[in-house]
């Protein structure tokens, strides 16, 4: 088996070579397709390979103190008695990897770049010690280096130009800018790139998955703004918090299209502003003439060429003329023949050259207003209040009026109204606080227009830079899943952790990692490269004691103000195997061993709730036990209770009941046998007679029940015999009908009277009827 420190367990299929068996010569074996024959008869073994693998797997830049481990070599060969050694060989063997040859565990013992190197190619071996034999032939492997998110995107160029025509559509493409990762583009979000606008809003976008900008704004002019600074970030971990990141600019210019009708204008630089010509009787190359600018004056302001077509000299502008400087120039301008001949050159009046006096008047125009700068650069620190200063800008007009000038923003270029400027002295204030962490430039356009001629305006950039304050406290970098293992060694790295900080400082970030002191279970030590390590106090963690710990880790600065955070890192303890490797983090997994208090519980109510459904179902069937007859079966003649829900008729009913039977029981056949059982006997025992000498009724039923009690066929079953008694009579004779006339009328009622206030309603009810039959 093969186990790798990061990836878990891989399981290593170990054959054992299949030994030859005894064929007989001729025929052919095939074993697992280990024998073959060969043309003479012969088998040839072939033996399988024992090692089934073929790559482990290691993270890049370990930060341990100690060796890294690998992962574990071990063959079947192996029986634990000291006498298999490993050999490893290949690619950074004795540098880079070492083997223990008794155990067959792999370290690595420098830390590794995978952009340097992604993957080595080792070989391992197995022999005897004490006969150098091989047990395992030579096997090739690899060491597959993981990725971590250690580089950041890079830009081919640091800046880019593009062009774009002026009033184009919204969503026209500029330019394509794409950067690159060295991280492993197949592996996680390392090198997954975001592309996104830092400087630039509102006048471009770009596409947050190729790169490509594009033009936000509508109408846009070149005569009014030509040149574009755009910022582009490129972010890794698909622009999550955490991800590192580059950046590039490109300078994006509009080009020139025909939507300007034409106007005059004063005159520029290099501006045709007239001509001369001078007179030449001679004809072809003997009048070709050259003009020149004589006087100094004429020639710091103006210059002038021939055109060899017309001969004529054009004056043009060489400097920019301001009317409020100098309004006239004076000066002279000398012509000579291109081509001399020899023989007049020194008579007294040179036929070859002349001069003329040139005067050039300076017309006053109406000019926008003129800015001291163009453009302006200003800084402010950020979590600057509302209202505060930020900078000046200065216009005037040039012309001689001296005309007043307004100052504006131009909102276009502040969206979110964060700025203000003062109308008359051009201050420029905050409307908001700023953050450096949102925007760290503030490109907007002021404009100075004449208040006596509103069309003459200028606009001038200016760049507002956000100076960073160390007003963000650093955080984790990312976050993560932390696991502490049952089995747990004190001492044992469990996590290393990095945080980031959204600030900037001068000196670059410095922090500094700390939990309290207090804390029993983890500690934690500052390897002062930005990043700690998360270490186990004590050995030995419990689910059932704790499942999840919560760490504070408090992370600080290094900057002024000092500014600090509390992370919480959560640990999660987990089921791992001896190599540490983690197999369950489930608390599920403890029911096996115990069950909570919560489960105790759930299953008590369970268990109440079957027990009143069997209840229930046993009173329902008992119930319904009570209401099926007694007697089910006609053949069925045993003495039985059965009661009737129905009220007879009173003393008047004498049809219901022969009392005479129970008053001469010798009618009663006491020879009659029971159908219910077989008979056991031959003759069945007699019953004797009961007693002849009409005695009283209480004798007669105490000596039914002896003999059902002395009876040996009575069944071994419970029966009960009921039988009536009404006594010996009373004082005041029978009540019962039975014994009464035929006939009702024939009764007398009027001793109930007398009988006292106990016969009082028998009374009133008798005597009543009758008084009422006789009326």
């Amino acid at each position: 088996m093969i186990t790798n420190h990061f990836l878990g367990l891989l399981m290593l299929s170990i054959l054992q070579p299949i030994n030859a068996l005894p064929v007989a010569p001729g025929n052919t074996v095939n074993l697992l397709g280990t024998s073959q024959e060969k043309d003479d008869g012969r088998i040839l073994q072939r033996y399988k390979r024992g090692w089934m693998w073929n790559q482990f797997f290691l993270l890049e830049e370990y930060t341990g103190n100690d060796n890294q481990y690998v992962g574990k070599l071990h063959s079947n060969m192996d029986r634990g008695d000291g006498n298999v050694k490993y050999i490893l060989t290949g690619e950074g063997v004795g540098s880079l990897f070492l083997i223990d040859e008794n155990s067959g565990d792999i370290h690595a013992t420098k830390r590794l770049d995978r952009e340097e190197r992604a993957i080595y190619t080792l070989h391992a071996t197995v022999v005897d010690k004490r006969t150098n034999e091989t047990l395992e032939a030579d096997t090739e492997f690899n060491i597959k280096i993981h990725d971590i998110n250690d580089n950041e995107p890079k830009f081919s160029k640091d800046l880019y130009f593009a062009s774009v025509p002026e009033m184009s559509d919204v969503g026209t493409s500029v330019i394509q800018v794409t950067a690159t990762d060295a991280d492993d583009q197949t592996y996680g979000n390392s090198a997954k790139l975001v592309y996104s606008i830092l400087q630039g809003q509102p006048y471009f976008s770009v596409d947050s998955d190729n790169g490509t900008i594009r033009t936000a704004l509508p109408n846009m002019d070149r005569e009014t703004k030509e040149n574009y600074q755009v910022v582009i970030q490129a972010k890794d971990m698909a622009g999550q918090m955490g991800g590192l990141s580059g950046t590039t600019t490109v300078s994006i210019t509009l080009s020139d299209e025909n939507d300007s009708p034409p106007e005059q204008s004063s005159a520029e630089v290099g501006a045709a502003i007239g001509r001369i010509k001078a007179n030449d009787a001679d004809v072809g190359r003997n009048a070709e003439m050259q003009y020149s600018i004589v006087d100094r004056d004429g020639q710091d302001m103006f210059t002038i060429i021939s055109d060899q077509n017309t001969q004529e000299g054009v004056i043009r502008v060489k400097k920019q003329l301001d009317y409020e400087k100098q309004r006239t120039y004076s000066f002279k301008v000398e012509v000579t023949n291109t081509y001399l001949d020899p023989r007049f050159m020194y008579s007294p009046n040179p036929p070859f050259k002349d001069d003329a006096m040139v005067r050039v008047t300076i017309e006053d125009v109406d000019e926008p207003p003129v800015f001291s700068r163009n453009p302006y650069i200003i800084e402010v620190h950020e979590d600057t209040a509302a209202g505060s200063f930020v900078g000046v800008v200065s216009a005037r007009d040039p012309d001689a009026d001296n005309n007043s000038v307004k100052y504006s923003i131009d909102r276009h270029t502040d969206l979110e109204r964060l700025f203000n400027i003062d109308s008359v002295n051009g201050t420029i204030t905050t409307l908001k606080g700023l953050d450096r962490e949102m925007s760290k430039w503030h490109n907007i356009s002021v404009v100075a227009t004449e208040i006596s001629n509103p069309r003459q305006t200028t606009r001038v950039p200016v760049f507002i830079k956000v100076l960073d304050v160390n007003d963000n406290a650093p955080e984790f970098a990312m976050y993560y899943e932390t696991f502490v293992c049952e089995n747990v060694q004190s001492g044992q790295l469990i996590q290393t952790i990095s945080a980031v900080d959204t600030d900037e400082p001068l000196v670059g970030h410095k922090f500094v990692f700390s939990i309290s002191s207090s804390n029993p279970n983890f500690t934690i030590v500052d390897n002062e490269d930005n990043t700690a390590r998360i270490l186990t106090r004590r050995a030995g963690f419990s689910r059932r004691e704790m499942n999840t710990y919560l760490l504070p880790v408090v992370i600080s600065d290094n900057d002024y103000p000092i500014q600090s955070s509390t992370s919480t890192l959560t640990v999660n303890v987990c089921a791992c195997d001896s190599r540490g490797n983690m197999q369950s983090c489930n608390t599920e997994a403890l029911l096996s061993a115990g069950l909570s208090t919560g489960a105790l519980v759930a299953i008590l109510l369970c268990v109440i709730i079957l027990l009143m459904i069997v209840v229930l179902f046993a009173a329902l069937r008992r119930q319904q036990r009570k209401k099926e007859p007694l007697i089910i079966s006609k053949e069925d003649v045993r003495d039985n209770v059965v009661s009737y829900n129905d009220e007879g008729g009173g003393e008047e009913d004498t049809q219901a009941f022969d009392i005479g039977t129970l008053r001469n029981p010798e009618v009663m056949d006491a020879n009659k046998l029971r159908r219910d059982i077989i008979p056991e006997m031959l003759f069945p025992f007699q019953r004797t007679s009961p007693i002849k000498d009409n005695a009283d009724v209480r004798e007669f039923i105490h000596g039914r029940l002896h003999e059902n009690d002395s009876d040996p066929t009575a069944p071994p079953y419970d029966s009960l015999a009921t039988y009536a008694y009404e006594g010996s009579g009373s004082l005041a004779e029978s009540l019962s009908s039975l014994e009464s006339g035929c006939v009702e009328g024939d009764q007398e009622y009027d001793y109930l009277s007398n009988w006292g206030p106990p016969f009082k309603k028998l009374a009133d009810m008798y005597i009543g009827k009758d008084t009422a039959r006789e009326t």
